[in-house]
């Protein structure tokens, strides 16, 4: 089983011991609001394009809603699957869901009082660095700035926008993961560069 089904599967399981109400590290959504979000992005052609397109965000804002008039463990239990969409394609299922679920899983992870820090396999890490690598450069772009990525287990290292004196993000993969996705609660990164620059990617709305 491929990454993002098996994150799929562990924020489920999670969503579903917790609650509707239990908290989140994605602004102020709830679990409720989490397990809509991502169903909305799977299954509802109209709300998916409000989550891509800011001006049109109204569209998935009522597609949430709708959704959450249904009872919550109904809609978990939805979720465990991709059901009849693109996302049940192995390579759509990876490249368009691994970073989307592990991200979110740890949203909703973080967002409990007892939280612990998880370990992933060293293939995991290998394939959420390559990942990164891809969605790196369209998650940057809102800093304006040049923008190079370390990972501090193995010094691999990915440039995600060109330029000289480029801030330089060091950590481990999945904390450098969330810091690109706009988490500020991240553990061990260390960003280095000239100051106003380290400022500006601080400070972008960084994400999707």
């Amino acid at each position: 089983m491929n990454l993002a089904r098996r994150e799929r599967l562990a924020l489920c399981d999670l969503a579903q011991e917790v609650g509707r109400s239990a908290g989140t590290r994605c602004g102020d959504w709830d679990a409720g609001d989490l397990v809509a979000h991502l169903l909305v992005r799977e299954r509802s052609p109209l709300g998916a394009l409000g989550i891509a397109v800011g001006p049109l965000s109204g569209l998935a804002d009522r597609a949430m809603a709708r959704l959450q008039e249904q009872p919550y463990d109904v809609l978990v239990e939805r979720l465990r699957s991709p059901g009849l969409t693109p996302y049940a394609l192995p390579p759509v299922e990876v490249l368009a869901n691994t970073l989307e679920y592990l991200v979110h899983h740890e949203d909703l992870l973080r967002g409990q009082p007892d939280w612990a820090p998880r370990s992933l396999a060293a293939a995991d890490l290998d394939l959420v660095w390559r990942l990164v690598g891809v969605s790196g450069r369209m998650l940057v772009r809102p800093a304006d700035v040049p923008v190079r990525v370390v990972r501090s287990d193995t010094g691999a290292s990915t440039t995600l926008r060109r330029g000289a004196d480029p801030v330089v993000v060091t950590g481990p993969v999945v904390e450098v993961t969330l810091f690109l996705f706009g988490r500020a609660a991240v553990r061990d990164v260390v960003l280095d560069g000239p100051d106003d620059r380290v400022d500006a990617l601080r400070s972008a709305s960084l994400g999707i």
